[in-house]
């Protein structure tokens, strides 16, 4: 809108606005876009290596689904705390600590030999990693106005279909080697650790933490983003204190739908090579290339989606549709008739579940002041990342007991419906809505 009444007024602002917006969109999303995959390859490689760990340590689909999901145990505990200390302290310091944490938790994780041990490194591994992503939301709420959010945040977050594509040949092709006599699973994590290492080091250096800091653009670059963001700041976002967000109607419908979407969301991931694997029968390295299939056509599906929320200005269809493709996918593989092709074409359709993430996580930057956003991001993720531990382990659950995989993919068909549907059912945050509680 301050781009709008901008354009009637001062020709010159509107290059001023455009060298603006192009510049801080280069400067931050490449290299926040690199360090989410960093993240994404170190929380996800234990896809990969469960097929190596299930060989070599006789690792049971129970074992491995509770190593999956006790990840975000610790994960959701800090979520809140992460994302206030980016809010309140420093995004370039929270983000390089957590990075150089994670990462070297990730290279000891090599060095697991028992169930326990396995649990021990994936806890501390959602502990270190719990304020990369909430922060980041916040981060990028400090950098890009409403108009650019969803296509700013869809840029970020197709770090997560791209290192699926890229991660899962290269870890299908580490699996299948083996080097001084140590086994490829476990170069697999060293491999992957170390790269967050050295990022982490570099973010503390190149990142800045509000555009008034920053050197690299010009004054009047300085001075039109920070305006903007002021004014949409005051008539656009609710002035409501931190309890009231927690008891908010509107965010506990958001943190609800986040969960169920998420359930079936990171089963696929975490449980995906594994099924192509049994299913198949093929090599380790082309396992790697089947898995990466599905992230493309997710990656595809989540940039266009935030770039026509971005212009159409709505949010909830945009969350919802990818959600209910995903779930009509997941029944397809209950109903139809077993194959390696079909199963890798509707397992494209489920992973266009992750392009509902743009829309959605440009909701409460939209309509909260930044204190209140802060917690409600951290507050959405945490509920969220409940089903992380809950949607692996209770597909290896299902999995060992009945010996089927129909009744874990019914189990996430019905919980993206309902995300879908919970999704729909909050307001529209293009309408404007009094100040005060949004309890109502």
């Amino acid at each position: 809108m301050a781009v709008a009444r901008s354009r009637t007024i001062a020709p010159a602002t509107i290059e001023v606005a455009d060298r603006a917006r192009h510049h801080i969109a280069l400067r931050l999303l490449p290299f926040l876009f690199i360090l989410y995959t960093t993240n994404y390859l170190d929380r996800t490689s234990v896809a990969y290596a469960a097929i190596g760990m299930s060989r070599d340590l006789g690792f049971s689909d129970r074992v491995f689904g509770m190593g999956a999901g006790i990840f975000f145990v610790s994960y959701v505990a800090l979520q809140i705390p992460g994302a206030l200390l980016v809010e309140r302290w420093s995004a370039r310091r929270m983000i390089s600590a957590t990075m150089m944490a994670w990462g070297s938790l990730t290279a000891l994780t090599a060095l697991v030999h028992t169930p326990g041990q396995l649990y021990l490194a994936r806890f501390a591994l959602g502990a270190a990693e719990a304020g990369f992503f909430p922060g980041v939301i916040v981060y990028l709420s400090h950098w890009f106005t409403r108009e650019n959010r969803a296509k700013a945040t869809s840029n970020f977050m197709a770090a997560i279909p791209l290192s699926l594509i890229v991660g899962s040949p290269i870890a299908g092709w580490i699996l299948g080697h083996k080097w001084f006599a140590v086994e490829g699973w476990r170069w697999l994590f060293v491999l992957e650790g170390i790269p967050a290492i050295l990022l982490g080091a570099v973010a503390f250096f190149y990142l800045t933490d509000r555009p008034r800091e920053a050197g690299w653009l010009a004054p009047e670059q300085r001075q039109w983003i920070g305006q903007n963001l002021q004014e949409e700041k005051l008539s656009n976002r609710r002035s409501i204190t931190v309890g009231q967000t927690l008891r908010s109607r509107t965010i506990l419908l958001l943190a609800a739908a986040a969960l169920f979407d998420y359930f079936p969301a990171y089963t696929v991931i975490f449980w995906l090579p594994t099924i192509l694997k049994r299913q198949s029968g093929f090599s380790d390295a082309r396992v790697g290339l089947l898995g990466a299939v599905p992230y493309v056509v997710a990656l595809i599906a989540m940039l266009v989606n935030g770039w026509h929320s971005d212009r159409s200005r709505e949010r909830r269809w945009h969350s919802a549709g990818p959600i209910f493709i995903a779930a009509i996918a997941l029944l397809g593989l209950i109903r139809l008739p077993s194959s390696t092709l079909l199963t890798v074409l509707l397992f494209s359709m489920v992973c266009i579940i992750t392009a509902f993430l743009p829309a959605f996580w440009a909701i409460p930057t939209e309509i909260l002041s930044e204190s209140a956003a802060a917690v409600a991001v951290g507050m959405i993720n945490a509920v969220a990342s409940v089903a992380g531990f809950a949607g692996p382990y209770a597909f290896g659950y299902l999995l060992t007991r009945t010996g089927s995989l129909s009744y874990g993919f019914a189990l996430m068909m019905v919980s993206a419906f309902v995300a879908g549907i919970l999704i729909l059912l909050t307001p529209d945050a293009r309408q404007r809505v009094p100040p005060g509680p949004l309890a109502s």
